[in-house]
């Protein structure tokens, strides 16, 4: 007896250390700074709210993404000088009437399979894949021009120079070749030639389900100073250095220094806060939930919080102003809802009644700006209120006055009701992993309660909301943040009527059947226009003005109801060296120089 009880005291114990053993390395194993221990090479751990989508750059539609450590364009963008400067292009030069422009490459450029990189794929990148009609990238609305929307001639010089023909001066056309984040990144000819060559059995280019996130990183063949590993759905994904880029230092040292990089998914803000303090990521974009936690353990954590400003962002509401129908009939908005959003005092009413000051100061903290504009705060383009731009103060009154001349009535519980007695309601969108957005979401809610209008906020996956705007078309109104440039041709696919991102009011995707019934209002027209005719400015001070009358436009009719944009804040451990902060570019800018960062082990 006694020994069976010894026994089992003997079997408890293992089992117990066992287990112990075992959820501790489960534990461990997910802390991504046990990645570092594993190996000696030096490496800095980063982290992305959700899985990419894709990898191939020119299907991309999301920020940040992977093609900020792998892919490069002609030129790229100095975040503190913010100056174009050479990148795989070591040199162009315009010609006298501005209609030409040739681009000399760096001599020896080579893929990261060690292929050589020439004119040729710069060629191909531009004809067979920007300007292919069956490829549905981006790029194309950027690089439109003039009123035929047409593309500029790209012919091959020799092996390292390109040309560029322009039916006229095309003013934004330097910003459109800076690769990642904003511009065209050059794409390997001899990878990719056959698949835009190639149609499956539904009759789309190959190309257009080539590198998907299921391709093995290895056959992702790409020009960035980093190259993909390894990637784990739902966990991370792994950069290591490219050894055929071409940037050296001025002692002859080939960049990047830091040999890996790791990408955690973490889909939880408050779970990304967690694995920074516990020393399992190197950097973490600090929200005003957080920051006064970070910053008193700055010190102690051995990390700096770096604040460039404004953000190069837009945080807004948008109503879906789509009037189009099905192919069978099946309107893409309730016809009674769309009524209302279509009324431009219906907008007007509902930025008055939503409480900015309080949104900036409870939940951003007072860490931000009021946002009046489509362009960014720190864009030379920004029309300031002083100048003319005009802004919707917090007038609860205003806003029901606007309501009530536009036809809109009170119940007797005060409730808004549109003339037919139908209580005014509607589904506000965001996504359920920004803990800032959701908030921002509900003081929405509880403002527009205020003069009677009934919200109900529905936070939701990231993905799934994207699918609403891109493919659905048949949402109500949704809260994002679109991230921005320098150059405000960067949006003219969100605000060319035609563009693919124009999302309140959008056209189908390529691909998709036509809408029957999709009007475009005038004043959508007019901001397409004068879009064009920016462009076509060279001088610069006018094309300021050009695009200022956009805004006045927007602010008019208000597509989109801008709230606050915050400050760009990201903590960053003093382990790594040779940071170069301001808000331009991916996670602030910790990336923009990527290339130069150095891990001080």
């Amino acid at each position: 007896m006694f020994l069976q009880r010894s026994y089992r005291r003997f079997v408890t114990v293992v089992l117990i250390c066992t287990l112990f053993v075992f959820f501790h390395v489960a534990i461990t194993s997910c802390n991504p700074s046990n990645l570092r221990t594993k190996s000696n090479k030096s490496q800095w751990t980063t982290t992305l709210l959700s899985d990419p989508k894709t990898f191939n750059f020119a299907l991309n539609e999301e920020f940040p993404n992977v093609f900020l450590f792998i892919a490069e364009g002609l030129t790229t963008i100095n975040a503190i000088t913010r100056k174009i400067e050479p990148a795989l292009a070591e040199s162009w030069q315009f010609s006298e009437d501005n209609k030409r422009v040739t681009f000399t490459l760096r001599d020896n450029l080579k893929w990261s399979d060690g292929h050589p990189l020439t004119a040729e794929d710069v060629v191909f990148t531009y004809k067979e894949i920007v300007f292919n009609p069956d490829i549905p990238t981006s790029w194309q609305d950027t690089l439109k021009i003039g009123k035929s929307r047409t593309f500029p001639e790209v012919r091959q010089i020799d092996k390292r120079s390109v040309e560029f023909i322009f039916p006229e001066p095309f003013a934004p056309f330097l910003f459109s070749t800076t690769g990642s984040p904003d511009g065209v990144g050059i794409l390997p000819k001899h990878v990719l030639e056959k698949t835009t060559k190639t149609k499956d059995t539904n009759g789309n280019t190959l190309f257009l389900s080539t590198w998907g996130t299921g391709t093995n990183p290895k056959d992702i063949i790409v020009n960035g100073p980093y190259l993909i590993d390894r990637y784990i759905p739902s966990q991370r994904v792994v950069f290591k250095r490219n050894p055929y880029y071409w940037r050296q230092d001025t002692q002859g040292n080939r960049l990047p220094y830091v040999e890996r990089v790791v990408w955690e998914i973490i889909e939880s803000t408050d779970t990304g806060v967690l694995q920074f303090r516990s020393g399992g990521l190197d950097t973490l974009t600090v929200s005003p939930e957080n920051f006064s936690l970070l910053k008193n353990e700055e010190k102690r954590g051995d990390f700096t919080i770096y604040n460039g400003g404004p953000t190069f962002s837009k945080t807004f509401i948008s109503f879906n102003l789509n009037t189009g129908k099905r192919q069978n009939g099946q309107p893409l908005v309730n016809p009674i809802k769309s009524r209302w959003f279509n009324n431009v005092a219906f907008r007007r009413a509902v930025a008055h009644a939503i409480d900015r000051e309080t949104m900036l100061n409870n939940v951003f903290r007072g860490l931000g700006e009021l946002h009046n504009s489509p362009l960014d705060i720190q864009s030379p383009y920004y029309l300031l209120p002083a100048k003319g731009l005009k802004v919707y103060e917090y007038n609860q009154e205003l806003a029901k006055k606007l309501l009530l001349d536009a036809g809109f009535k009170y119940d007797a519980k005060n409730q808004l009701v549109d003339e037919n007695g139908l209580r005014v309601r509607f589904t506000l969108n965001t996504n359920v992993e920004n803990k800032t957005r959701v908030t921002m979401a509900a003081q929405i809610k509880g403002d527009l309660a205020k003069i009677g209008i009934q919200v109900d906020a529905n936070p939701i996956s990231f993905n799934t909301l994207v699918d609403k705007l891109n493919n659905g078309l048949d949402w109500e109104c949704y809260l994002l943040g679109f991230t921005g440039s320098l150059e405000p041709n960067d949006g003219a696919n969100k605000w060319i009527p035609d563009g693919n991102s124009h999302s309140f009011n959008q056209k189908p995707q390529r691909g998709q059947s036509q809408l029957i019934g999709r009007k475009v209002n005038d004043w959508e027209k007019e901001i397409g226009r004068l879009y064009i005719e920016a462009a076509q400015e060279l001088d610069d001070n006018k094309r300021k003005q050009i695009y200022g009358k956009t805004q006045q436009i927007t602010q008019e009719y208000l597509p989109e109801i801008y709230l606050v944009t915050p400050l760009s804040l990201v903590a960053i451990r003093n382990r790594i060296q040779n940071v170069k902060f301001s808000a331009l570019g991916a996670q602030g800018a910790t990336l923009w120089n990527k290339y130069e960062l150095k891990v001080k082990e």
